[in-house]
């Protein structure tokens, strides 16, 4: 039986896999390391006021319950510290739309003056048109530009139009070049995801030669795995979420709140191809980021397997989605630092907290 009452946090995760029947504990086991620590402190006096007004209380910070996971197959590892989220940071209030009638030079403006084409032409959406990306991340590297400027602004009519704009930009690039295969859609939204530019845009790319790294990297353990135990990784790590109340299926998607997540909010989705559902699945999850959670800056990426055969094995590979919050665009401080680039990530948002929120949004 699944465990995902409403009052189970990522702070009872070890109670909640201590429940899970004997078959479940194995697959989880085998997937995850779970454990925590706690931190204590002892503040002077003088320094009461301050993290009273900061934290609301002293006593959550003079004893702190850290949890640590790690998933055991690809190497991701979290923290998870929820005070974590009211550390001090700067903040200077943003407000889009100004923003977007401030900007002098809007190249996306006009995409058809603004912005060069591939040597295969454009590809015309019902709301949105590739172009040519002039800084180049590899031989074929695209935009997909979006008619509503606002990035925010989105409908599920939209947001399945843009996947499908990247998908016919890609059938042509592998046309153009056979050998070119590896195909990637990527959506930064905001400063904080990595955009330079506030106009709503997408980014998709096609290699040669092997995947980008991440994905192969991805492949290769998942093909490990497959080896080592006879099962497949992305139906077990599905398995394993659901036992915990952290994934479910609609429609034939499969729809994860991440237990290991890069940062804030990540949700992992697995499909067998780029179906309706998939694209209907995206578009709830970001409504339910902007709607719900709160969330106005992102990263959104589609992972597919190759467009072609290679030498090297991708049975069993889904096609995969991973979104993730990249926190508030209003505040300096940077979400990756050292922990996230050289250790592990640190998170103070709850996966049991964003499953429930998807369930209800789905």
């Amino acid at each position: 039986m699944a465990i995902g009452h409403d009052d189970v946090s990522i702070m009872q995760v070890e109670d909640a896999v201590e429940a899970l029947d004997h078959e479940q504990r194995a697959r989880f086991d085998r997937l995850f390391h779970v454990s925590s620590t706690h931190g204590r402190l002892v503040p002077p006096e003088a320094m009461v006021p301050w993290i009273e007004n900061q934290f609301g209380s002293v006593e959550p910070t003079l004893d702190q319950k850290i949890v640590k996971v790690t998933n055991v197959v690809t190497l991701e590892g979290v923290l998870f510290n929820w005070l974590r989220s009211s550390r001090p940071m700067w903040r200077q209030e943003i407000k889009l739309d100004e923003e977007l009638e401030r900007t002098s030079s809007d190249p996306l403006f006009d995409p058809y003056t603004g912005t060069p084409e591939d040597l295969f032409g454009r590809v015309q959406g019902q709301y949105c048109v590739t172009a040519s990306n002039i800084a180049k991340f590899d031989g074929f590297h695209g935009l997909v530009v979006f008619n509503e400027r606002h990035p925010l602004r989105f409908t599920r009519e939209q947001i399945h139009d843009y996947v499908d704009t990247g998908g016919r930009w890609g059938d042509l690039a592998h046309a153009s070049d056979p050998d070119a295969k590896y195909y990637m859609f990527m959506w930064n939204c905001l400063w904080r995801a990595g955009a330079s530019l506030l106009h709503g845009h997408a980014q998709v790319i096609m290699g040669r030669d092997m995947h980008y790294a991440e994905v192969e990297y991805l492949r290769r353990c998942a093909a490990v795995y497959q080896a080592h135990y006879r099962s497949n990784y992305f139906d077990d790590l599905f398995a394993a979420h659901e036992s915990l109340g952290l994934a479910f299926q609609n429609d034939g998607t499969k729809v994860i709140a991440n237990l290991a997540p890069k940062k804030e909010n990540e949700v992992l989705l697995f499909a067998p191809l780029v179906s309706t559902s998939l694209k209907d699945r995206i578009y709830e999850v970001l409504a339910a980021f902007r709607d719900r959670l709160g969330v106005s800056s992102f990263n959104l990426v589609i992972y597919t397997p190759p467009w072609g055969e290679t030498p090297e094995s991708w049975e069993g590979f889904p096609v995969v989605v991973r979104i993730v919050d990249r926190g508030d665009p209003s505040s300096r401080t940077a979400d990756f630092g050292a922990m996230e680039l050289y250790a592990a990530s640190v998170v103070s948002s709850d996966p049991f907290v964003l499953a429930r929120t998807l369930r209800e949004c789905m």
